[in-house]
């Protein structure tokens, strides 16, 4: 039988490691990489049907206009969160710079790729 000691104590551990490590950055952080990366897929879908550019990764290439590259790029951004997701398990703030470089990466395609909207 568990006492409630026992339960106690283990969630008062829980609370002391989740304001230790900061969990709720790194969630916040993995949801925008993830809606970052299938924003871009979306923002690539349109202006490669509009003509107004192209897929730079020569493996997508083939597959822009196709059901499989919004597939690709979800599942894809949900892997990339789990790889940060386990990174950060093991090494909080190194996960938490990891996640920072990606979202700011994305981020910075995405605006690229929204100001070739404003010029079509």
């Amino acid at each position: 039988m568990v006492s409630l000691r026992y339960i106690t104590r283990c969630y008062d551990m829980l609370l002391l490691m989740k304001s230790k490590t900061g969990n709720h950055k790194i969630y916040y952080l993995l949801a925008a990489l993830v809606a970052l990366i299938t924003l871009d897929g979306v923002l690539t879908e349109f202006l490669v049907g509009k003509g107004a550019a192209r897929e730079a990764n020569p493996i997508l290439q083939p597959l822009v206009g196709d059901v499989g590259f919004m597939i690709l790029k979800v599942v894809g951004g949900l892997l990339c969160a789990f790889i940060l997701w386990d990174v950060h398990r093991r090494f909080p703030r190194v996960g938490v710079i990891a996640s920072w470089i990606a979202v700011a990466g994305y981020g910075i395609i995405v605006i690229w790729n929204t100001s070739l909207i404003l010029l079509i």
